[in-house]
């Protein structure tokens, strides 16, 4: 663990103290050195399933995918922010990188943490490097709307689990997840105990976010940069799904009654959000709210609590994590040129940057789960876990795969084809860093396609 942390923890100096010039190919090569190292933790060789570095940092199958995906995506964020960043004065620039820094250090704290304290300490700090990268170098006037929006959402969610991890303390003794999966059951059967359970899944459910309660998500990735859009997308919707997969084990045998509501918006959030992405007009909202579709069928896999549906949520947080942030890229990339993320004035894009339009058809493609990418498989997973679980959730998952592959194709079509408007003279032929950037996306979801066991998790 350490292994990681330190390096990463002495990229700060590193950014305060390099010279101008070397700033951005510095801090790009050894955040990737440190996302290769990180690979290290994918060789699984405990019997007992956790590997501790001491009793408060440990991994395990289920943690490692997120941390890998985490390490895995400052040096992208990196590339993707230099363009626009380039302008900005030096000062700004070496705070921006080390806010991007304290991210994934935050991140990497709140996945190997085995207190469930430490996990909520970090979850709540990731907070402040996102809400200063949103409201400082977010792209509209609205950006301070959609700060206050991310922030009161996420607290006013996220207190009700501290009072309940408090309950839980001073009846088990312990918030060790090490331990604490040996403890004796909780005999739960007053109201009290039915208002804890919800309190100890309303965080992670609005972190997801939940449909009901995600209107910060669209605002908050609309008005973030890229590298807020990205690490948005791709890891904190993930710390949702992640608290929820641990706090499950302690909240039987409530959940088998209890999670039916959740279970049904998580559901129907799939069909409204799909139908609201085929209405959009403006290129990152409608990624955003594809984002809330995804996650909704994540939240119905973990409640339902079979084998097959915690790992269809896992191999589907870690590859739409990935295709999300693609996409995001590919959207800014669009918007260095266009000056606009309006869908009618970027048109026929194709004529114009060939490469480019091959990458939107991969990633749109691998976003409404072509076979054979994990997208497919997680989502697999999901839907036949849910039939098993009841008949009748095939004709939402159904006609949710339906929309999103409608609004999928909608989005290539509208971006790429057709004739290119008269308005758009001299754009910027696309850079080798740019394709770098999405091919480093692309190469991790075609090589779990070869070995999916590694985000597999311990459900299989």
């Amino acid at each position: 663990m350490l292994k990681v942390l330190v390096p990463t923890i002495m990229l700060i100096p590193t950014t305060c103290f390099i010279n101008k010039k070397w700033l951005w190919s510095t801090t790009t090569y050894q955040s990737l050195v440190i996302a290769i190292i990180s690979l290290m933790w994918m060789k699984w060789d405990s019997e007992a399933g956790w590997t501790t570095s001491n009793l408060y940092l440990a991994t395990d199958p289920l943690s490692t995918p997120l941390l890998v995906l985490s390490c895995w995506l400052l040096p992208l964020m990196i590339l993707a922010s230099q363009n626009h960043m380039m302008a900005e004065p030096l000062v700004r620039q070496r705070s921006f990188i080390i806010l991007l820094i304290s991210l994934q250090i935050l991140l990497t704290l709140a996945f190997s943490s085995t207190e469930i304290m430490m996990f909520y300490i970090m979850f709540e700090a990731t907070l402040i490097p996102t809400l200063i990268v949103i409201t400082r170098w977010g792209n509209q006037t609205e950006r301070l709307n959609a700060g206050t929006y991310f922030l009161f959402y996420t607290l006013a969610g996220s207190l009700p689990l501290l009072i309940a991890l408090l309950l839980l303390q001073s009846n088990l003794g312990t918030l060790s997840m090490l331990t604490i999966q040996y403890t004796t059951a909780l005999n739960m059967f007053s109201w009290g105990d039915k208002i804890w359970w919800a309190g100890c899944l309303l965080a992670f459910l609005v972190k997801m976010p939940l449909y009901g309660v995600h209107l910060w998500l669209p605002k908050a990735h609309v008005e973030a940069p890229v590298a807020g859009s990205m690490v948005l997308a791709a890891v904190l919707l993930k710390l949702g799904g992640y608290g929820m997969m641990r706090m499950m084990v302690m909240l039987e045998p409530l959940t088998k009654e209890l999670a039916y509501p959740f279970i049904v918006l998580a559901l129907w959030g799939i069909i409204m959000t799909g139908t609201i992405c085929l209405r959009q007009t403006d290129l990152k909202s409608m990624i955003a709210y594809s984002s809330v579709s995804h996650m909704g069928l994540v939240a119905g896999g973990i409640l339902i609590q079979t084998p097959w549906g915690f790992t269809g949520a896992i191999i589907l947080m870690i590859a739409h994590g990935l295709v999300s942030s693609a996409l995001f890229c590919l959207a800014n990339m669009n918007y260095e040129r266009v000056h606009g993320r309006t869908l009618l004035l970027a048109r026929g894009l194709q004529m114009v940057l060939p490469l480019m339009a091959a990458w939107w058809f991969i990633l749109n493609l691998a976003n409404l789960a072509l076979p054979p990418l994990p997208n497919l498989m997680g989502e697999l997973m999901i839907i036949t876990s849910m039939f098993n679980w009841s008949y009748w959730s095939i004709f939402l998952t159904g006609l949710g795969t339906l929309i999103t592959a409608s609004y999928s194709l909608y989005m290539f079509l509208i971006t790429q084809r057709g004739p290119t408007p008269a308005h758009m003279l001299a754009l910027e032929p696309s850079h080798t860093r740019e394709h770098l950037l999405v091919i480093l996306h692309l190469a991790p979801i075609l090589l779990l396609m070869i070995k999916p066991e590694v985000m597999w998790g311990w459900c299989l």
